[in-house]
């Protein structure tokens, strides 16, 4: 089973992209903000993490750099999944740690196929 961890601040978006994902197959876990994602990172041990960029008070750079560097949860991708778009905001959630970047609107194809890539990467870890 793979169980995604969904980040997002933006209440319809969250919803929507959940539902379709539940859809395809993943048990979808959501958090409206990145302490709320933090939090419920390592007691749920989700396969990999779809992280929003853009969130106030702790921002998804921030909640990326902090996941890479606890040991627990060092080892579980990350997707930064946001309405970010230039070069420097690509390079910036390289930089945090975030394993690959994909942005709003959601093409769930290409989403699909990002995550079942990175999972396959994990598990042969």
């Amino acid at each position: 089973m793979t169980v995604l961890l969904l980040v997002d601040d933006d209440e319809m978006s969250r919803e929507g992209i959940g539902i379709r994902l539940t859809r395809l197959g993943y048990t979808v876990i959501m958090a409206a903000d990145a302490k709320e994602g933090i939090e419920g990172r390592a007691p749920n041990r989700p396969t990999l993490s779809l992280m929003d960029l853009a969130m106030p008070q702790m921002d998804g750079f921030e909640a990326t750099k902090r996941l890479k560097a606890d040991s627990k949860t060092a080892h579980i991708p990350i997707v930064a999944l946001t309405a970010l778009k230039t070069a420097e905001d690509v390079q910036r959630a390289h930089q945090a740690g975030c394993d690959s970047f994909h942005t709003k609107p959601v093409n769930l194809t290409s989403l699909h196929t990002k995550i079942r890539g990175l999972v396959s990467t994990a598990v042969h870890r």
